[in-house]
């Protein structure tokens, strides 16, 4: 057991610096016998006198002068401490932990992010890439941004880009050499790039649209990553079709590296959202960058 408690501490401080018991209790909402009681428990716990007492005065020891005086510049440091706590309720303050997805908060991130600590220097920016559903409280994250399919009901959803549309692309050389599908289901009959999520281990699917109905078309597995951006890589290579968000791919697109086919079949897909804990979006340093993010979202 601790040989003093805080209590004891702040009853020796206020009768030392009253220099009564009465004085002392009356200003600590206690009554003055549990004033001494405590300062009692102190000296016989450390065996030394810190008050002499009489029925006229009570006046500190030697012993008792020294450890006011040690204390006095311990509860200043302690009162230091609280009052720099309030920076982290006055203004944004601390480290911001999120959690993105690989190429998608790249490119969200890779303009705001400096915006964000140019605007705000006292935040640190802690972001972990990853594909997968992350739960933020369980893994201590801020916030996340991930597509609105991926966020747990349960969060609060912030809107950062439009629906995403989609395209299934390929290299000039790969459809010069190969040929270009005419329909999803020639999917089947071609090399493709697929996807895999890093935690799950499940296979991004490839989703399309006939008259109105929603329906997904397996490929092959020849080549398997679970990195969006090495997709694209491989694409480009020639290595196959790859399933990709345009605004992922929109260089290659205006540039013709990658070309798109059989788009009147591809859909769209809920945009990036940036979600978050109800309990925690008071906090200034998140509140800051949720404010940033919306007012700078991407179309």
């Amino acid at each position: 057991m601790k040989p003093y408690s805080m209590e004891a501490i702040r009853i020796f401080l206020a009768v030392a610096e009253a220099r009564s018991f009465t004085a002392a209790a009356i200003r600590l909402g206690v009554t003055p016998a549990a004033a001494s009681k405590a300062v009692k428990l102190l000296e016989a716990q450390h065996g030394v006198m810190v008050f002499v007492r009489n029925t006229r005065r009570v006046a500190l020891t030697e012993a008792g002068s020294a450890l006011y005086a040690s204390l006095l510049a311990a509860t200043a440091q302690i009162d230091d401490a609280f009052l720099a706590l309030t920076r982290y309720r006055d203004r944004p303050a601390g480290t911001l932990r999120l959690t993105v997805p690989r190429a998608l908060g790249a490119l969200v991130l890779k303009d705001l992010a400096p915006r964000f600590r140019h605007a705000y220097p006292d935040v640190a920016l802690d972001i972990s890439l990853d594909d997968g559903e992350v739960d933020l409280l369980e893994h201590g994250f801020d916030a996340g941004i991930r597509l609105g399919h991926q966020v747990a009901q349960d969060m609060v959803a912030v809107r950062l880009t439009e629906d995403l549309h989609w395209s299934v692309v390929a290299a000039p050389a790969y459809l010069a050499r190969v040929g270009r599908p005419n329909i999803p289901e020639d999917l089947v009959r071609h090399a493709t790039v697929r996807y895999r999520f890093h935690r799950s281990k499940v296979l991004a699917p490839w989703g399309f649209v006939r008259d109105g109905d929603s329906f997904q078309v397996e490929t092959g597995q020849q080549l398997v990553v679970n990195d969006t951006g090495l997709i694209a890589d491989f694409a480009r290579s020639g290595l196959g079709l790859a399933y990709l968000p345009d605004i992922e791919i929109a260089d290659d697109l205006a540039a013709r590296r990658l070309e798109r086919v059989l788009q009147p079949f591809v859909s769209r897909t809920p945009g990036l959202f940036l979600y978050f804990a109800a309990k925690t979006q008071s906090q200034p340093k998140l509140r800051a960058f949720i404010d940033m993010a919306t007012a700078g979202a991407i179309p």
